[in-house]
């Protein structure tokens, strides 16, 4: 018996379809087709990426940063131009872009406050 590694990542969010939107528009994820009703699931490879209702008893606003303590990381093709749409859309950018050993990277704040960077190197 082994883990193989991580297959499924998903984000609890205060606003479902508010989060949704906010990662179609600005990340150009698009839904899967599958997916519960309490969930939206974004057709990622090679690992599906979901943002979905809070659970009972999770209150994001007690939390001072959700996610805090974990990384999440995210390839994109257009790292510039993300940053650049999400900067002039008023998103927190956490940390800018910077050239490095993963690429062009850099780590913006999402509606809930969850910290999510971008790199364009694999």
């Amino acid at each position: 018996m082994a883990v193989t590694g991580p297959d499924f990542v998903s984000l609890q969010v205060r606003d479902l379809e508010r989060s949704a939107a906010f990662y179609e528009e600005y990340l150009g994820l698009k839904r899967s087709d599958a997916g519960p009703p309490h969930a939206v699931v974004f057709d990622t490879k090679p690992i599906a990426f979901a943002v979905r209702d809070l659970v009972p008893g999770v209150d994001l606003d007690a939390i001072a940063q959700p996610g805090q303590g974990m990384a999440l990381w995210l390839h994109a093709t257009d790292v510039q131009d993300i940053h650049d749409a999400l900067a002039a859309a008023g998103t927190t950018i956490v940390s800018v872009p910077v050239d490095g050993p993963f690429g062009r990277t850099f780590t913006f704040a999402d509606p809930d406050g969850y910290q999510v960077t971008l790199h364009d190197r694999g």
